[in-house]
C-alpha cells in the first residue's frame, strides 16, 4: 500500500529556461542537472523545494533513455517537486551554435583578457573600471566555452580569472615550478620525512 506521500510524488519534471528574449525552452523530464555557483545538482520529481544561483554552464535533462542539453549563462534556478525554472541571462541549444564563430569569438575574447591583464599589470587605469571589464570577458569567455563544450568541441581549459583558481600570478621573468610537490620549507620537509 503506498503512502500518502508516495501517491501524490509526480511522475516527471516540467522544465522551463527563461532569458529576457522569453521561453527558451520548454520540456518534460525525469531528472534535470544544473550548474550552481556551488556546483552542479540534480533535481528528480519529488525533489524539495530549491533556490540556487546559476553558473555558466551545461543543463542536462534526460526523458526515459534520452539526454538532452542546452548552454546557459549566469542566473538563478527554482525547483520543487514538480517543476525546474531556469532564469538566465543566454540559452542555447546544439542547433543554435556555429563552432566557427564561436570559436572566432572565444580567441577574440581571450586576447582582450590578455591585454587587459597586462595594462592590469601596469597600474594603468582606474582599477575598479579594470575589474569590472575583466570580469565581463571572463563572463563571456566562459560563455563561448560552454557553447563548444555543448557542441562536442570543448575549448582547452583556462586559469580565468586567476584569483579563482588561488594561485598567485607569476612575476615578469621568473618561471613558474613544474613540480609543486616539493617542500617549500624546513618544517613541511620534516613533517613529510620524519
Amino acid at each position: 500500500m503506498a503512502t500518502q506521500d508516495e501517491a501524490h510524488r509526480p511522475d516527471r519534471i516540467a522544465l522551463e529556461v527563461v532569458t529576457p528574449k522569453g521561453t527558451a525552452l520548454k520540456a518534460e523530464a525525469d531528472e534535470v542537472a544544473a550548474p550552481s555557483v556551488h556546483g552542479e545538482f540534480g533535481v528528480l520529481p519529488g525533489h524539495l523545494p530549491i533556490l540556487a544561483a546559476l553558473h555558466t554552464g551545461l543543463v542536462s535533462y534526460r526523458l526515459g533513455t534520452e539526454t538532452k542539453k542546452c548552454a546557459v549563462g549566469h542566473g538563478f534556478v527554482e525547483a520543487g517537486p514538480e517543476k525546474v525554472v531556469i532564469l538566465t541571462d543566454r540559452c542555447v541549444t546544439r542547433d543554435q551554435i556555429d563552432p566557427i564563430v564561436v570559436r572566432k569569438e572565444l580567441g577574440e575574447t581571450q586576447q582582450k583578457i590578455s591585454e587587459l591583464q597586462a595594462t592590469t599589470s601596469d597600474l594603468a587605469g582606474d582599477p575598479t573600471k579594470v575589474s569590472l571589464e575583466l570580469d565581463a570577458l571572463v563572463r563571456e569567455e566562459n560563455w563561448l566555452a560552454a557553447q563548444l563544450d555543448l557542441y562536442g568541441d570543448p575549448p582547452l581549459p583556462t586559469m580565468q580569472p586567476l584569483e579563482a583558481t588561488g594561485q598567485a600570478p607569476v612575476p615578469d621573468g621568473q618561471e613558474a615550478s613544474a613540480d609543486t610537490t616539493e617542500p617549500t620549507s624546513a618544517a613541511d620537509n620534516a613533517q613529510l620525512n620524519p
